[in-house]
């Protein structure tokens, strides 16, 4: 089944797709009168038949996919279209919030007035929600800096790092076990090709951030966030 970004009408009565969604559904997908598809309204799923009038009947609200985990995702700017990537997959994923971070390892630096890459990594992010059914689509932030990382009680954050020695870190289930009141919202920083530095990791565990560990293995910057994140998710019963 098919879906689609629409637009409730006046009267509330039926929605209507933008122009480009009309186009994807009537001359890309060739959809055929009454064929069931899903209508994302306002961060709500609708189930509705497609009208080549562009008169879509409401029949009924799905149930949400979105996680109870709101995860906002700290991503150290990598190489190339690697962010892309990034993008693209967390959101199948259910990430909430994605941060570009510029950290001191940095390879690519990338001009915080430069809304031309925001941009794109926001219609990556509306793709991916639409194609993996979710009604929320991701917001894209403005590139920080390590140290404008938030960290809060209320909020943990979480750093999965590889140079960490035993007794200074945890796996993703065992910090999960351990917290007496399980968090609703949840920071991950992810740092770039060559790493977090070791003061920037001192930095974020004297704010109050935890190391954590993803095992025994190196993982990429493009792959440790996606890994990351599917662990939380399940280990929090949001991949059920």
């Amino acid at each position: 089944m098919m879906t689609f970004f629409a637009e409730m009408s006046a009267d509330g009565s039926y929605a209507v797709l933008p122009d480009e969604e009309m186009h994807h559904a009537r001359d890309a997908a060739r959809l055929k009168e009454g064929e069931s598809v899903r209508l994302i309204i306002q961060e709500r799923i609708y189930s509705s038949c497609y009208s080549p009038e562009n008169r879509f009947l409401l029949l009924g609200e799905l149930p949400s996919p979105e996680p109870k985990l709101k995860l906002t995702l700290y991503q150290g700017i990598p190489k190339g279209d690697k962010m892309e990537y990034i993008v693209q997959k967390c959101t199948e994923c259910g990430v909430e919030r994605v941060i570009p971070v510029a950290f001191s390892r940095c390879v690519s630096i990338w001009d915080p007035k430069n809304e031309k890459k925001r941009s794109r990594l926001t219609r990556i992010a509306e793709e991916a929600a639409k194609q993996s059914g979710r009604a929320h689509v991701p917001e894209i932030g403005n590139v920080i800096h390590a140290d404008e990382i938030p960290v809060s009680a209320h909020h943990p954050c979480l750093v999965p790092w590889e140079n960490a020695q035993s007794g200074q870190s945890r796996g993703i289930r065992s910090w999960w076990a351990n917290q007496t009141e399980k968090p609703e919202k949840l920071s991950l920083v992810i740092g770039p090709e060559g790493g977090i530095s070791e003061e920037e990791i001192r930095q974020l565990t004297l704010r109050g951030a935890d190391c954590v560990s993803l095992g025994p293995r190196i993982l990429r910057t493009e792959t440790a966030g996606l890994a990351a994140l599917c662990a939380l998710l399940t280990v929090s019963g949001n991949m059920e």
